[in-house]
């Protein structure tokens, strides 16, 4: 029997009604699975403890109305509280609980860091037909990143064989490659070389660079988000981050499409671009 029911059955109390809920997500959105919620009422009671499931999904339910604790818990994370007020028969909500990865806050090591393309991921997505998303990923890449000290001087640089566009369909990707798209036979390579890099408090950052497309060179800024650094399997030492950012196709000579009868382009002009990287300090 737990607390709530105790409280719904002792004499002269009314039945709690109330709770806290909450999805619980690491600083690189993916859900954390099994993590604990635990509420604390005013007098600094514990009045419930529960564990969430592998979506990262967790509710204490059987409060009573009043203000509370909750205390949001995880292996390897930094543990998070927030204040939350509960009513009676309705869930008061903490939303999307981001907790940090322990470690999380340690910045790279100066020194060289190569990029891990088995363990890393570009993926670029456009509009199709004005409703729907085409997804695609290059699947040869690779480069390195040079922390300095101070870190803002650190440097990025990236290289990425535009022949390795993939967006699971064989005649589309060979029309990507095409001089419609990416011209890949006079231009077999996509470059990134990083011009700065700013915090912009916690763990994200500006990174911005010089992108080179289609033979044309553009600066661009990269919403980065910086994971943390730990140990692989293999000996090694491991820096993680993520980036997006927002590109026009007409910047990059990119200009082909095919208007529909409502007037929409079947391709849209925006490309969003996603990195998720790996990489591996240098001995």
């Amino acid at each position: 029997m737990d607390l709530g029911q105790r409280q719904a059955e002792a004499p002269g109390v009314a039945a709690a009604s109330g709770a806290v809920t909450a999805t619980v997500r690491g600083g690189d959105g993916w859900p954390v699975p099994e993590a604990v919620l635990t509420v604390i009422d005013g007098t600094g009671t514990q009045v419930a403890r529960v564990q969430g499931d592998a979506q990262g999904s967790v509710v204490a339910a059987g409060l009573r109305a009043g203000a509370y604790t909750a205390i949001v818990t995880a292996v390897g994370h930094e543990p998070l509280a927030r204040t939350t007020l509960v009513h009676d028969g309705t869930a008061a909500t903490l939303g999307e609980v981001e907790l940090r990865r322990v470690g999380g806050a340690d910045l790279p090591s100066p020194g060289l860091w190569r990029i891990d393309p088995v363990h890393s991921s570009i993926q670029v997505t456009a509009k199709h037909l004005g409703i729907s998303s085409i997804h695609g990923r290059f699947n040869e890449f690779g480069g390195e990143v040079r922390i300095g000290n101070p870190v803002e001087s650190s440097t990025v640089d990236v290289r990425i064989a535009a022949a390795g566009i993939d967006t699971a369909n064989g005649m589309r990707d060979d029309h990507l490659r095409s001089a419609d798209f990416l011209d890949v036979e006079r231009h077999p390579e996509i470059t990134f070389r990083s011009t700065g890099l700013r915090p912009r408090g916690g763990d994200r950052w500006d990174l911005d660079g010089e992108l080179t497309l289609c033979g044309v060179t553009r600066p661009v800024r990269l919403d980065t988000r910086f994971a943390g650094v730990g140990p692989d399997p293999w000996g090694g030492t491991r820096a993680s981050a993520t980036a997006t950012t927002q590109l026009r196709r007409e910047d990059f000579a990119m200009t082909f499409n095919q208007a529909l009868q409502t007037g929409i382009a079947a391709i849209g002009t925006t490309l969003k671009v996603e990195i998720d990287i790996q990489a591996v300090r240098e001995d």
